[in-house]
């Protein structure tokens, strides 16, 4: 324990007295994070710092809303729509969402409410064949039209 401040003594010549000290005996050495940047440095301060570093450390992330997590499903899955492999899988991932959104449409979400409109399946197609334009097969040669001869003249001749 430190012992107390004695009188006459300004407060500044007192701490430094202090911690000169402390770095003559060594108690400063070898501490976790010597000679590392001070964690943060430069950011704005926030109040729930320490709770975002814990959820970063452990791995966890918070949930959002349902509203905000079907506008977030919705940016995703169009994306994942105009990155299908095929027509057919952007088409398939489209209706679900939009299904997905009509059933929020009709019962209560946490969250703001919801205004997030069913994506259009035709404009996220039209996106998507901008994107996968379609290749013309290699013209394959078509083979030679071979002249059948009549039933009666293979018999008479």
């Amino acid at each position: 324990m430190t012992e107390r401040k004695p009188l006459g003594v300004s407060f500044e010549t007192w701490i430094d007295r202090q911690i000169r000290e402390a770095t003559e005996r060594g108690e400063f050495d070898d501490l976790p994070g010597a000679g590392k940047p001070i964690p943060g440095g430069g950011k704005p301060d926030d109040e729930m710092w320490w709770i975002k570093r814990k959820m970063r450390e452990e791995n966890l992330s918070f949930p959002l809303p349902g509203t905000l997590a079907l506008r977030k499903d919705a940016e995703d899955s169009r994306a994942a729509a105009v990155g299908a492999r095929t027509e057919a899988e952007a088409r398939k991932i489209i209706e679900e969402l939009n299904c997905r959104i009509r059933d929020a449409h009709g019962r209560t979400l946490s969250g703001p409410p919801v205004f997030q409109p069913t994506l259009d399946v035709e404009e996220v197609l039209t996106e998507w064949r901008e994107r996968h334009p379609v290749e013309d097969p290699p013209a394959s040669p078509e083979p030679p039209l071979r002249r059948r001869r009549s039933f009666f003249r293979r018999r008479t001749g």
